[in-house]
């Protein structure tokens, strides 16, 4: 083994053996603040394009304009990180994320709402980014799984709790009070950040690099089977969690009649499916490896998106979310399982290998929330689904016959 890799895991065995508890938590809540701040004003848009005298087409930018920042921000962290260390981009992105968050609670026009939800993406996108860095800093191998896995549930499960988060400050403060909240959320991940985990990239293996280098660097990482194949996989399973989220609300609320908070309560119950997958993927993964733990949760996906397909028009909740939770459950396999894969062989580039595995999953979460969003049915939404976990477990067996 390398000795700086050496280094780093012996830096990883102290600290886990210290504060395993407040490490995981840390880097659980980085990982999941973007999802957090995004899905929590989802119930809010109504009331807030009525108090800013607009209509809801001209919403769109609320969360267009965050998407849009957060997938470009990110692509330049990961190199900035592997050059300068972690804990400063960490920093600094917090800061400009409560920063972001308090321009949007004292927004009184749109156009002033949309600056400040690209100024929050902007922040943001650096602690999704290097939640996953600081993991392939600290370990490897299945204490990586293991990290990964924990770190990954947090942030599918984020989703799923915000818009119930939402709903529920709708009754108190309202959405203005909603971006005070992730604000002091952000200030106390900041703070843990500090006493918890501080700097994880040793100055010893930084290296600085040039505009050319670091687009060489996405390039050869774009190349290399090792990376493209389970990093694909992830971006594609990761993509139809978010067009689950996109095209649930028409099918639950506008079919089966579902209150904004029953919808928030459905979301918040598969949490605990994701969490499981994801806390039983590391152990599988002991027993049968990786690359076939993943293939059979690819084939959970598939079999929860074939029979949403065959549900028609999802007039049977039973049903509906019957399919939802083989799917989810095959999303968490391959989630934690997939990240490890794809960044275990890139200890001197996590930053960057990280970052273009983000840059993926935006693409693939926006190209599928828009397709399922315009079909805006389960059988819609069933066909994504599907098309997304055959991608995955063909990415998948590409990458296990490589390895």
């Amino acid at each position: 083994m390398h000795t700086s890799t050496s280094v780093a895991v012996a830096q990883g065995d102290a600290v886990s053996a210290r504060l395993s508890g407040q490490l995981l938590a840390v880097l659980a809540g980085l990982a999941a603040l973007g999802a957090l701040s995004t899905n929590i004003i989802l119930p809010a848009l109504p009331r807030i394009a009525s108090e800013l005298n607009v209509g809801m087409r001209e919403m769109g930018p609320v969360l267009s304009g965050f998407f849009l920042a957060f997938a470009v921000g990110q692509l330049f962290v990961g190199p900035v990180s592997d050059r300068w260390g972690r804990r400063t981009p960490v920093l600094s992105g917090l800061v400009l994320f409560i920063a972001g968050s308090l321009i949007c609670a004292w927004a009184q026009t749109l156009s002033v709402l949309v600056v400040g939800r690209v100024v929050q993406a902007m922040g943001v996108c650096a602690a999704s980014v290097l939640s996953r860095a600081i993991a392939r800093d600290l370990f490897e191998g299945e204490a990586l799984s293991r990290t990964l896995a924990l770190t990954m549930v947090a942030m599918a499960a984020a989703p799923g709790f915000s818009p119930l988060l939402g709903s529920a400050m709708e009754y108190g403060p309202g959405w203005r009070g909603s971006f005070v909240l992730v604000a002091l959320l952000g200030l106390l991940l900041a703070l843990a950040y500090v006493a918890v985990v501080g700097e994880t990239h040793s100055r010893d293996r930084r290296a600085a690099a040039t505009f050319g280098e670091v687009l060489s660097g996405y390039a050869a990482l774009a190349q290399d089977t090792r990376f493209i194949g389970p990093a694909f996989a992830v971006s594609v399973i990761v993509g139809g969690l978010y067009a689950f989220f996109a095209a649930t609300p028409a099918v639950l609320m506008g079919r089966l009649g579902l209150s904004p908070l029953q919808l928030g309560l459905f979301f918040a119950s598969t949490v605990f499916v994701v969490f499981g997958a994801g806390m039983l993927a590391p152990r599988l993964a002991h027993r049968w490896g990786a690359v076939r733990v993943g293939c059979i949760g690819c084939m959970a996906a598939l079999a929860g998106a074939l029979a949403m397909l065959a549900g028609g028009d999802g007039r049977n909740l039973a049903y509906f979310a019957g399919a939802v939770v083989l799917y989810l459950l095959g999303m968490g396999l391959v989630n934690p399982l997939g990240t490890a894969m794809a960044l275990g062989p890139f200890s001197h580039q996590a930053g960057l290998a990280s970052s273009l595995l983000g840059g993926l999953q935006m693409a693939c979460a926006g190209g599928m929330t828009a397709l399922a969003s315009v079909a805006g049915s389960s059988a819609g939404l069933g066909l994504v689904l599907t098309a997304a976990s055959m991608l995955a477990f063909a990415a998948l067996v590409a990458s296990g016959r490589q390895r």
